[in-house]
């Protein structure tokens, strides 16, 4: 029988009650070219349209290019385009104090074993990404189905452990101290009941359109919520914890849980035997 218990994650009230929400818009480009379009330019204008200017508390701009090239002239290149883009955006009337970054990030890796469709992946990674920082709204008290914050004597399969320290950094897949912490104790007690297997699953927030997965900062590859759920996946294997009784897989941002962005930042443990 599966029950239907509902409970409040309590780990929002650590997170804080105010959450950030981010919205990307993406402009992308030919090889080696960083003049923005005129159909980028009329996208570029009908995303700000729609958004409320009110609640736009910064802006950001990441400019990208595709694996093709020398660093030094690929980082260049990914400057130029978000420069241009940063023109663009203040030509509609959109005042400089609030564009608090413009940075070029240079290339973005692709997987050494991708060897279909690299035009169409290529030509999405030239590109450059607007990230509208929302000023945070209230958020209410979340509550989910079959979702803990901890392991309880009454699991059962399919139940979802999320953790509060759990929240990663954007584009990072790097585990904090806190988070570190809060997996020692997990790790101690999936030790205790050995019965418990788990899949750790990594997910992200704020992708462009034509992307579910977001890219990893540290190692410029498109596999961030993989690299999230493996980092958990590891840091137990570290503390004991029996590599058979565990999986990862990273899920992009298709598992979004219909709240703040923010909060999809995250790694949960899905219990697949009890």
């Amino acid at each position: 029988m599966i029950k239907t218990w509902t409970i409040g994650l309590l780990f929002l009230m650590q997170f804080g009650l105010f959450a950030q929400e981010e919205m990307v818009q993406s402009i992308y480009f030919e090889t080696n070219q960083s003049d923005v379009e005129s159909k980028y330019v009329a996208e570029l204008a009908g995303f700000f349209q729609k958004v409320d200017s009110t609640r736009v508390e910064s802006i950001e701009i990441f400019g990208y290019c595709d694996d093709v090239g020398k660093d030094d002239y690929n980082r260049k290149l990914s400057t130029d385009r978000a420069n241009k883009v940063k023109a663009e955006i203040t030509k509609s009337g959109i005042k400089n104090k609030i564009i608090v970054t413009i940075e070029g990030k240079g290339r973005i890796l692709i997987d050494d074993d991708i060897e279909e469709n690299l035009p169409e992946i290529r030509s999405k990674n030239r590109r450059v990404d607007v990230v509208l920082n929302m000023k945070p709204q209230p958020e209410e008290e979340i509550k989910l189905p079959g979702v803990y914050s901890t392991f309880n004597k009454e699991n059962i399969v399919g139940d979802r452990i999320m953790l509060s320290d759990m929240i990663f950094e954007r584009g990072s897949s790097k585990l904090s101290i806190k988070s570190k912490n809060q997996l020692d104790k997990i790790a101690r007690m999936l030790i205790k009941n050995k019965n418990i297997n788990i899949e750790v699953q990594g997910h992200v927030c704020c992708t462009p359109p034509n992307h579910k997965e977001a890219i990893d900062k540290g190692t410029k590859k498109r596999k961030l919520s993989h690299n999230r759920a493996e980092a958990v996946y590891k840091y137990l294997i570290l503390k004991k914890v029996p590599k058979a009784r565990m999986t990862f897989k990273g899920y992009g941002n298709t598992m979004p849980l219909g709240k703040s962005p923010e909060l999809d930042r995250r790694v949960e443990l899905v219990i697949t035997k009890v």
